[in-house]
């Protein structure tokens, strides 16, 4: 997309395509009302106010009615994009989508590029770049969480935190650009002492943003969850138990499962992508080597491990095995002592004796049933728990953003440089170089800095009619 071609007046449909009750077509750009206009036989649009809805017809070149529709009229400046748009709701038949598309196209539109009516809104100043990217995280959002955060960011939280730091900070760097120019007569504006007591106070805020991003990834895409152990210790029964629903088949005829199944289970508005594999064993035949090879990638490509163990058929030697080959240290691991009903004495230490532990406390052991769903409610809060380790307040600005993630990374690390820099009393021109750069990285986030092949990049992944 060409921002030279920004000022054309463009149109798409703003619902999703196929056969609806009703479908939206946006049109936005200088020509826009006069474009309507012209094929639309009802008031005269021209001479509406904004923020006002008219019904009408639309004709089709031959004169004929093409459909009754209703057009919604939003003046510039005070529209979504910020400029002249008017959204016409249609029967949404396919072939009456098409034909108004096609008349609008004939009078003088351009089909919109993907995201371009929201870039639009961010060139003309009705959004910043995070907020826009927000959009985008919004139409996305699968769950309770997500659409949280992207409510949070496109609310402008975000971007007012990120604002702030940067404003102070161009104070600064204003004063020391000031030094420059009277280079040649040692003089001093900026004062050191508070330049250092300014950069502690910008990375006291960067640094919890930085942190937030482990949850806010997880909060937008899903905790990857693998359900792993020894055959028939009841993996897929665990999986049925937790979705309420018969989605893995379950049998006593050791290595039913050979490839993996996945789902989505949403426990108070954050999702956790479960993953039954095959059982860890020595494989019986080619497939099932195969299943048991994903099992052993799943885990390691995985965030969360539910290790599931039969505690009548599993030894303790072998539990402690199997934990032994797969732990690692970014790996959360929950242990399931599953079929608790047919041996309720069994106890963490049982398995986990002192002297011989693999790394896992008492904490992270759960005593289940799970074809009797015995402790499912509370497996289900210590999954939760697992991700929402820390206490996050419902105020609390979370980064889910990756793009957002790496240049406030790269600020910091800006920052840092700007502190070793006084402490080692280098001179002003390379202190103004590391603050300038801790301004693009800050500038690149809100769109005070940004490219075209950024914005390009940015706006290419938003749907067709946003």
């Amino acid at each position: 997309m060409q921002l030279s071609t920004l000022t054309d007046t463009i149109v798409a449909q703003a619902t999703a395509p196929g056969t609806a009750a009703i479908a939206v077509i946006r049109v936005s750009g200088s020509n826009a009302i006069e474009l309507v206009n012209s094929v639309f036989r009802g008031k005269d649009l021209r001479l509406q106010p904004s923020h006002t809805v008219h019904f009408g017809r639309i004709l089709a070149p031959d004169g004929s009615v093409l459909d009754e529709v209703l057009v919604s009229l939003f003046r510039n400046p005070s529209s979504y994009t910020g400029e002249d748009t008017l959204e016409i709701s249609c029967h949404g038949s396919p072939y009456i989508v098409r034909q108004c598309m096609q008349l609008f196209v004939s009078r003088g539109a351009r089909p919109a590029g993907p995201g371009e009516f929201t870039l639009r809104a961010f060139l003309n100043g009705k959004l910043d770049l995070s907020q826009a990217e927000a959009v985008a995280d919004l139409i996305a959002a699968d769950s309770a969480a997500a659409h949280q955060v992207a409510m949070q960011q496109m609310r402008g939280g975000f971007s007012k935190k990120i604002q702030t730091l940067r404003g102070q900070l161009l104070d600064f760097a204003s004063l020391i650009e000031l030094e420059l120019d009277f280079s040649e007569e040692d003089v001093s504006f900026a004062n050191r002492d508070q330049l250092r007591q300014l950069i502690r106070d910008l990375m006291g805020t960067l640094d919890p943003l930085i942190e937030s991003f482990a949850l806010g990834n997880v909060l937008k895409h899903g905790v990857s969850t693998v359900i792993a152990g020894r055959p028939n210790a009841g993996k897929s029964t665990l999986l049925n138990a937790l979705l309420q629903e018969d989605r893995a088949i379950v049998s006593d005829i050791a290595g039913t499962t050979r490839d993996t199944i996945e789902e989505v289970l949403h426990i108070n508005g954050i999702p956790f992508r479960l993953i039954d594999t095959a059982g860890i064993r020595e494989a019986q035949d080619q497939i099932e080597a195969i299943g048991v090879e994903k099992t052993l990638q799943k885990i390691a490509e995985s965030a969360l491990l539910l290790y599931v163990f039969d505690v009548v058929a599993t030894s303790p030697e072998e539990v402690r095995q199997d934990l032994r080959k797969l732990l690692r240290p970014d790996l959360h691991v929950l242990v399931l002592a599953n079929k608790m009903d047919l041996n309720p004495y069994t106890r963490f230490e049982h398995y986990f004796p002192e002297g011989d532990n693999p790394g896992v406390t008492p904490e992270q052991w759960i005593p289940v049933a799970a074809i009797h769903d015995m402790n499912i409610p509370y497996l289900k809060e210590q999954l939760q728990q697992s991700v929402v380790s820390q206490q996050v307040q419902s105020g609390d600005t979370i980064v889910s953003n990756i793009r957002h993630y790496d240049a406030l990374c790269k600020a910091r690390e800006s920052l840092t440089d700007v502190a070793q820099g006084l402490d080692q009393g280098i001179t002003s021109d390379f202190i103004a170089m590391d603050i300038r750069r801790a301004l693009a990285w800050l500038g690149e986030i809100t769109g005070d800095i940004s490219t075209e092949d950024l914005l390009g990049n940015i706006f290419g992944k938003f749907c067709i009619g946003k």
